[in-house]
């Protein structure tokens, strides 16, 4: 590939393919490249496309606003009507989310991939990208291997990386204040998850609810992170947990256990009571499989000399839920449109890019800052302290409004006299207070979101005092 393109999009994921789309609808000269065959398009490993498939109904109304595109089956595979935590002990359960629905993945992917095709987008399966191409300091391209496995270089005046958390082109960028290019150990989780058929051998809607999606916060069954049973179609379930490796080392010292993430996800399964005889529906390859998601604010800044990232690329899973289809979806047409304009303007600079942090930001990433520190506060909770939190600290209005990434006032004279039957859980809501002034100190700060890259550096420095205090503040401590 010796042409040059306005805009190459690295990864067809559910980030890059709307970026591609979305660069394309912009009037720009679109390169999609992905590693995988098309019928693959997305995927992230060889176990297929591992993720908990939900997303909000507003990030799909989302995609059909910015780029007419309308969803509906097979795509979208089964609507829920909202998203629920339960507590270790099951006794308190709160809203998370609203409506969304679960995604059948492969089937998604490969409707993307020809939204993108109709619009003229040139569309590269099987080419695998291994780096950015540098010319004194900028970056004119990316090299890699393609579908015949030999070397090739394709140049463009933006390069959109929707790689994943691993992405090469990211970690390969040259030295800059402006992009991280590593995630620290203590910010992911891993997860696993089955695709499964199952008998349902009883009811009980805090197992298992055809209409709602479940999350189990339980730090002996996953340590740092929560199980979850979302479900699907035709009797199908996405099941599984994801858990946090300083956490887990913790549980499985203070137990006396040498679990690992394989052995948890069969016993969250078993744990399960009504859920049996399960079988993993290997549909598409799909049914089974491990992967890494970072939880933690997303990268602050997005945007690099020629360059945006977008999804996975920066970080941007929920960090409390995981959750990443919806920031990637936002943040990869925010990206392709922002690069689109950028073509139309002669105008490649980060000064002109840098609008895409500040939409992102006012899409959806100004609450993530905050949310990351609520994250590291309740991996800092044994199962005691959480089920008693969620039976006295906190409403289950006040509870919601915080998975949200608000800070609503809480009762606190009302509830301090509630906490005073033990010091352990005195101490726990005196950290929930410093966690809950910490989220409404960076909801400030993001509210000032620098307007510019000359403003970044101190900006950049006083989110980074907030996280790094709540960190030392909030060690793991699961058992």
């Amino acid at each position: 590939m010796e042409q040059s393109y306005d805009v190459i999009v690295a990864g067809a994921g559910m980030a890059g393919a709307l970026a591609a789309i979305s660069a394309a609808k912009g009037g720009t000269k679109v390169l999609l490249l992905d590693r995988n065959d098309q019928q693959e398009a997305g995927k992230k490993t060889n176990w297929g496309w591992v993720c908990g498939d939900a997303v909000a109904k507003a990030h799909i109304d989302f995609i059909e606003k910015e780029t007419g595109i309308r969803l509906g089956e097979p795509e979208l595979d089964h609507k829920v009507d909202g998203v629920y935590v339960l507590s270790p002990d099951m006794k308190n359960k709160f809203m998370f989310e609203g409506a969304g629905y679960t995604l059948d993945r492969p089937k998604y992917a490969r409707r993307m991939v020809q939204e993108a095709i109709k619009l003229g987008v040139d569309y590269k399966p099987r080419h695998e990208v291994e780096g950015p191409v540098v010319e004194n300091g900028e970056l004119v391209g990316v090299f890699g291997k393609d579908d015949k496995t030999q070397h090739y270089e394709v140049r463009a005046k933006i390069i959109i990386d929707c790689l994943g958390m691993a992405s090469t082109l990211r970690r390969r960028l040259p030295p800059n204040e402006f992009i991280e290019k590593d995630v620290s150990t203590e910010d992911i989780e891993s997860t696993g998850r089955y695709i499964a058929r199952f008998d349902h051998v009883s009811e009980d809607l805090n197992y298992y609810d055809p209409n709602n999606a479940i999350i189990h916060l339980n730090q002996q069954l996953a340590p740092g992170g929560y199980g979850w049973v979302f479900p699907k179609s035709d009797g199908k379930i996405n099941i599984g947990i994801g858990v946090e490796k300083k956490s887990l080392d913790k549980r499985n010292a203070k137990m006396g256990k040498t679990d690992t993430l394989h052995k948890l996800i069969d016993e969250y399964v078993a744990w399960n009571p009504v859920l049996k005889n399960m079988k993993v529906d290997e549909t598409d390859r799909n049914g089974k499989g491990y992967w890494s998601v970072a939880v933690r604010r997303q990268f602050d800044s997005l945007v690099y000399k020629n360059y945006l990232g977008a999804g996975d690329t920066m970080t941007m899973p929920n960090p409390i839920s995981a959750g990443g289809i919806g920031p990637a979806m936002v943040a990869g047409i925010l990206a392709g449109q922002t690069a689109a304009e950028a073509v139309a303007a002669n105008d490649t600079s980060m000064d002109f890019l840098w609008k895409y942090n500040i939409r992102f930001n006012d899409a959806y990433g100004n609450k993530t800052a905050g949310l990351e520190v609520f994250r590291i506060y309740l991996q800092s909770l044994n199962n005691d302290l959480i089920n008693y939190g969620m039976s006295h600290f906190l409403s289950k209005k006040e509870a919601e409004a915080m998975s949200y990434g608000l800070v609503p006032e809480i009762g606190i004279a009302s509830t301090f006299q509630k906490v005073l039957s033990g010091i352990a859980n005195m101490n726990a809501f005196k950290n929930l207070l410093y966690a809950h002034g910490a989220m409404k100190r960076l909801i400030e700060v993001y509210k000032k979101y620098p307007a510019g890259p000359n403003e970044f550096k101190n900006w950049k420095g006083i989110v980074a005092k907030e996280i790094s205090e709540a960190k030392a503040k909030f060690p793991a401590n699961p058992v």
